[in-house]
């Protein structure tokens, strides 16, 4: 006697990503807030950096940086992010098995590329038959919104 397969998982559509970069818009203000009280306490004199200075680009960096490991680290471990988890999203490769780290650390790349890009990356999941956005296809994973 055979089980029952669960459900398959299909492609989140926009909406439900969207609503995960809002969630997860509040782990990483946090970890923002982290790096530059570091930052200044580091910083002789314990002052901000001037706008636009090369201490405020490394700061930048330092930001980005922490977020992207955030990202890879939750994906990595359990496919999720803390903004991930009400919706049920996940990040799997396209075998659906959890993706590799460098896989996973390309998607961070090219969805803040596609940020920048004004959210091109993410509309395209509009017009993509399989609702991929640009990080999706040029990683080889893909979001997918799990059964209750």
């Amino acid at each position: 006697m055979s089980e029952a397969s669960p459900s398959p998982a299909i492609p989140a559509h926009l909406g439900w990503r969207l609503l995960a970069l809002v969630y997860d818009a509040l782990p990483n203000i946090a970890l923002w807030f982290a790096v530059s009280g570091l930052a200044l306490v580091i910083t002789p004199g314990h002052a901000a950096f001037a706008p636009w200075s090369p201490g405020q680009f490394v700061l930048w960096l330092a930001c980005a940086g922490i977020s992207g490991l955030y990202a890879v680290l939750s994906w990595r471990g359990i496919g999720q992010t803390l903004g991930m988890r009400p919706w049920r999203l996940k990040v799997v490769g396209t075998d659906g098995r959890l993706a590799p780290a460098r896989a996973l650390w390309l998607r961070y790349a090219v969805a803040v590329l596609s940020l920048a890009a004004g959210g091109l990356g993410f509309l395209w999941s509009l017009v993509d038959r399989d609702r991929r956005t640009w990080h999706d296809l040029a990683s080889g994973t893909v979001l997918v919104r799990l059964p209750r």
